[in-house]
């Protein structure tokens, strides 16, 4: 390969490198179920992230956290301290992608909120749209 040619791969290399960062900010979102399905319990919940990576809770790496699931929360829990952990606050500490929770029938929502390696949000919340599904009986 040519010195013209590396020099314009590693160019041309970087600007896509800077484009992909610059076309957003990371983001969290539930690959399954959808919003406004009709599923039957147990629920299984897939979790997707996009501009960070998944890191167990306790490794402290920039650019990473682990998913916490919100279940029928109305509203975000306070953004400046740790996540709870309770039924409604279902941490992923191992850094688990996916997760089966038992729902009573009837209209629920789901939510994905990153955490750092302390369980606290990011600077900036990762945090995905909410989702409503019926679990049916």
């Amino acid at each position: 390969m040519t010195h013209f040619l590396r020099t314009l791969l590693g160019t041309a290399t970087l600007a896509l490198a800077a484009l992909s960062v610059q076309a957003g900010s990371p983001s969290a979102y539930i690959i399954s179920p959808s919003d406004g399905d009709t599923v039957t319990s147990p629920v299984t919940v897939k979790f997707g992230l996009k501009g960070m990576g998944v890191a167990p809770a306790g490794v402290e790496r920039d650019n990473t956290g682990h998913h916490h699931l919100l279940i029928d929360l109305e509203t975000l829990p306070d953004l400046d301290k740790p996540i709870p952990a309770d039924d409604q606050h279902v941490h992923f500490g191992g850094g688990q992608t996916e997760t089966t929770v038992e729902l009573e029938p009837g209209e629920h929502t789901l939510q994905l909120l990153l955490g750092d390696h302390l369980h606290r949000p990011h600077d900036e919340p990762v945090v995905s749209e909410k989702i409503t599904i019926t679990v049916s009986e």
